[in-house]
C-alpha cells in the first residue's frame, strides 16, 4: 500500500480527535474523505502528511514507518494542501509555484531544466499560467487555492493529500481540478463536501463521523440514503447516473 494507517488515536487536551482510525491508501488511487465538520478529516489528513504524530497507532509511508522518516524525504514524495495556507503576500505566483521543487534541492545545487519543467507543468494543469507573474496579494481566494495546487504538482509527488480543495473554487474548476486528480498516476487522499464530486471521481470511500470511520468501500457501497440519513442528516435518493454510471444524489427539498 502507499499510505497505511493502523488504529490512530489523536487528542486535543483530554478530547479525542481521531479514535481507533485505521485506512489503506491504494497506490494510483483515489481515496474521498467525508464527513460532517468537526469529524475529523483535517487531523486525520495533517497525521498522513507528517506534520501531526499520532499519540498511539502507527502510519506508514511506501512500507516504512512514518516516524522513522526525516521530513525532507517525506516532503520529496508527499505533497499537502491545505484549506487555507499561508503565503507571503509579496510573492508572485510562480515564485509560490517554485517553492515545490524546494524538497529535491541541496543548499548548494543550481535550478535546472527539470525544475523549470515541472514548475511549467504544474502552472498549465492548473490553469495558473497567465497568473504565472502576478502578485499573491492581486489573486482571488479561488486563484490563490489554484496557485497552492500547482505549488503541490511541482513538488512531483508520489502521494498527493488534499484537504477540501475544491473550496473557493467556481464550477468549472471545481470540475477541473477533481478530473486533473483523478488523471494523476499517483495515490491521492482527497477530503471533500461534495458528495457527488466524490461519488463521480473517487475509487474509494472513507466516511468519518465523530472522530471514527463508520464506511469504508467504493462509492456504490458507500453513498447509500441510509448513511446520508444517519450520518450528514439529510434525505435523499441515489441512483445510478445514465451519463458516468456512478451514483448520483437526488437531495430532497
Amino acid at each position: 500500500m502507499s499510505i497505511t494507517a493502523d488504529n490512530l488515536i489523536w487528542k486535543i487536551g483530554r478530547k479525542t480527535v481521531l479514535d481507533g482510525v485505521s485506512l489503506q491508501a491504494e497506490p494510483g488511487k483515489m481515496l474521498g474523505l467525508l464527513g460532517p465538520n468537526g469529524s475529523g478529516k483535517t487531523s486525520l489528513l495533517r497525521l498522513l502528511a507528517g506534520l501531526k504524530k499520532p499519540h498511539s497507532g502507527r502510519i506508514t509511508l511506501g512500507g516504512q514507518d512514518l516516524k522513522t522518516i526525516d521530513r525532507k524525504a517525506i516532503a520529496q514524495r508527499v505533497a499537502f494542501v491545505e484549506q487555507h495556507a499561508a503565503t507571503n503576500a509579496s510573492l508572485r505566483v510562480i515564485d509560490v509555484v517554485k517553492l515545490g521543487r524546494f524538497p529535491h534541492r541541496s543548499m548548494f545545487s543550481g535550478w535546472t531544466k527539470a525544475d523549470s519543467d515541472a514548475v511549467d507543468q504544474a502552472l498549465e494543469r492548473t490553469g495558473m499560467a497567465v497568473k504565472r507573474d502576478e502578485r499573491w496579494q492581486s489573486l482571488s481566494g479561488g486563484e490563490k487555492q489554484r496557485a497552492q495546487i500547482a505549488r503541490a504538482l511541482a513538488q512531483s509527488p508520489q502521494e498527493l493529500i488534499l484537504d477540501e480543495p475544491t473550496n473557493h473554487l467556481d464550477i468549472q474548476h471545481q470540475i477541473n481540478l477533481m478530473r486533473l486528480v483523478a488523471d494523476l498516476p499517483i495515490t491521492s487522499i482527497i477530503a471533500l463536501h461534495d458528495l457527488n464530486h466524490a461519488a463521480m471521481f473517487c475509487d474509494g470511500l472513507i466516511v468519518m463521523q465523530a472522530g471514527k470511520i463508520v464506511a469504508t468501500g467504493t462509492p456504490e457501497k458507500v453513498l447509500t440514503e441510509s448513511l446520508l440519513r444517519d450520518v450528514f442528516s439529510i434525505e435523499a435518493r441515489v441512483e445510478a447516473s445514465p451519463h458516468h454510471a456512478r451514483p448520483h444524489i437526488h437531495y430532497l427539498r
